[in-house]
């Protein structure tokens, strides 16, 4: 597993609830959509697994609705508990990243 998939591994669950609270999506849409903001790398086949847990975590709600074209889609959206996961991943997320900012960024060694 490269250092990528390892890193995005982490935060992916925050990355998917974060476009469900925006809007609605189903499976599908929901990989265009996280290509469209540069993860190109995420396969379908590792967020229908986080989908499936997020459902079961009760975070998100999956409908099924007639689609425009073809079968049946699930469609998922935030439940009240997933608008809380969301913002403390939110929090954590700030918490970590400015440490791991300074460390990375070698402004660790210019205080030195």
């Amino acid at each position: 597993m490269s250092l990528r998939s390892q890193l995005l591994k982490g935060i992916l669950e925050g990355c998917i609830l974060s476009i469900i609270q925006k809007e609605t999506v189903y499976g599908y849409e929901l990989s265009q959509k996280l290509q469209q903001y540069g993860l190109n790398d995420v396969s379908e086949g590792s967020i229908y697994p986080i989908l499936l847990r997020l459902q079961k975590e009760g975070l998100i709600k999956g409908e099924m609705r007639a689609s425009p074209s073809g079968p049946k889609r699930k469609y998922y959206h935030l439940t009240a508990s997933g608008e809380n996961a969301l913002c403390e991943i939110q929090e954590e997320w700030i918490n970590i990243q400015n440490p791991v900012d300074k460390l990375l960024n070698r402004s660790f060694y210019d205080e030195r």
